[in-house]
This record gives structure tokens, C-alpha cells and sequence, in this order.
């Protein structure tokens, strides 16, 4: 029994058993947002070469181009500098979306450092499907809603007799702000899956909470889309209440998987 103690004792700590201090944590997050910038620098200088950031252009003026006539919109700039800013800030979010996987992995390894062992498998297999989800959801705006919107802002204007013309820096803006937020709310699978793996809520409080997720949705929606946009409004708020059903679905069955097999 002695010799058992003993050979206890000299057990070498699991370092991924430890806990980490608050120095610890902060320094991670360092590390973590110094590596997640790294990335995005790279992929920005990247997006910035002419014959990268005219393939980059062609994608952001597709919604454009879908239009019944792309000639009845006129994208002007009104000021020196909007041409160059404008460059700018297709660079940095088109080198965003390109390094969005990068990102969510150190973003991922930062929440992973303060779960449990077993807990942190769920994060390695949340990371390529929230990266994933991420380009899906700019995507899903790019070609799918953006073109719908600016039919019916058009036809809007056409049937009070205004005529479109657009600034370049309102164009870009609104196509990029929004390619962002829809990106951001397919995250939303990969989010109650995480905290439904590491016990922090329930499928039970899942299914208790949709209809405050479903009114959630639409306040989110409204606030994030700029101006009066129903239609992006609504192409939003949906998706995100889908999603939010998706990661009830994932968690049921990986529970279910689990309760079959518990070994």
C-alpha cells in the first residue's frame, strides 16, 4: 500500500489537468490575438496585389451585375480620396473572410484553454465547420440576398421616380458590413453545440428558449443591417433562428450517440 502512495505521488501532473491563472489566460489571449493578426496581415497584403484585388472587385460588384440592367446604377465617388479608401477596405475584408479559418483557430485554442481535457475535443472538431459556416454565411449574402436587395431598392427608387445613383464608399459598405454579419451569424450552429457539450445549458433550456430566440433573431437582425433593409432584415433573422434549430439538432445527436455508446 506504501509503495502504491508512493508510486501516486510520483505521477507527473497532466499539464492539460491544470488550471490556468489569470496572468495565464490574459497571456494567451495575447498570444492568440497577436497570431489571429499575423494571419489577417498576411492575407490582407495579399488581397492588396492588382491581380488578386481585380478577382476580389469582380465578386464584390456581382450583386451589381445581376441586376436587369446593371446601366440604370451609376456608382460614383465624391470625393479624392473614396477610390483609394474604398481599395483599402475591399482588401481588408475580402483578407478577413480569406483568413477567417486562421482566426477562428486561434480563437477556438483560446476557449479550448480554459475547458476541461475531455471538453476540448468538441472545440478541434468546432473549428473547421465554424470557419466553414463563416465564408457560407458571407457567401450566402454575396449571391443569394445582396442581388435581391438592390432589385427591390431599385424598383423601389424607379416606382417613386428617383434615379440610382450610388457612392462607391455606400456601395462597398453596405455589400461588406453585411457579407460580415451573416459570416458571423452562421455561427451560430457552432455556438450552441459548444455550450451544450460543455454543460452550460441544456437542450432542455434550448428548446424552452425558442421563442425568445426567434423575437432574439429579429431584434439582431434589424439592429445589425443597416437602415430600413427588411429584406436583409428578414434574410437574416431567418437563417438565424434555422441555425439555432441546427445546433439543437447537433447536440441532440451527438448526445444521443453518446448515450449509446458510452465507452
Amino acid at each position: 500500500m506504501g509503495d502504491d502512495k508512493k508510486k501516486k505521488k510520483k505521477l507527473p501532473q497532466d499539464p492539460l489537468d491544470t488550471t490556468m491563472s489569470l496572468g495565464d489566460h490574459l497571456e494567451e489571449l495575447r498570444m492568440r490575438i497577436l497570431f489571429a493578426l499575423g494571419g489577417l496581415l498576411v492575407a490582407v497584403i495579399i488581397c492588396l496585389i492588382p491581380f488578386f484585388f481585380n478577382y476580389i472587385k469582380s465578386f464584390i460588384y456581382y450583386p451589381l451585375h445581376k441586376l436587369p440592367d446593371p446601366n440604370q446604377v451609376e456608382v460614383i465617388a465624391t470625393a479624392p480620396a473614396d477610390p483609394f479608401i474604398i481599395y483599402m477596405k475591399i482588401a481588408t475584408i475580402a483578407g478577413l473572410i480569406i483568413a477567417s479559418p486562421w482566426i477562428f483557430y486561434q480563437l477556438w485554442l483560446f476557449v479550448a484553454a480554459g475547458l476541461y481535457p475531455h471538453e476540448r475535443r468538441y472545440v478541434h472538431i468546432a473549428i473547421p465547420f465554424s470557419a466553414a459556416l463563416f465564408v457560407a454565411g458571407a457567401l450566402f449574402f454575396l449571391f443569394l440576398i445582396a442581388p435581391i436587395s438592390l432589385r427591390f431598392f431599385v424598383g423601389f427608387g424607379r416606382f417613386i421616380g428617383v434615379e440610382a445613383k450610388w457612392t462607391l464608399e455606400k456601395y462597398i459598405s453596405f455589400i461588406t458590413l453585411l457579407m460580415l454579419v451573416f459570416g458571423l451569424g452562421f455561427q451560430t450552429p457552432i455556438a450552441i453545440f459548444i455550450l451544450n457539450r460543455t454543460g452550460l445549458i441544456s437542450i432542455q433550456a434550448l428548446h424552452r428558449s425558442r421563442k425568445y430566440v426567434l423575437l432574439a433573431a429579429f431584434i439582431v437582425a434589424a439592429v445589425a443591417t443597416p437602415g430600413p433593409d427588411v429584406i436583409s432584415q428578414v434574410a437574416l433573422a431567418l437563417p438565424l433562428y434555422l441555425l439555432f434549430e441546427l445546433g439543437i439538432l447537433l447536440s441532440y445527436l451527438t448526445g444521443r450517440k453518446k448515450v449509446k455508446n458510452p465507452a
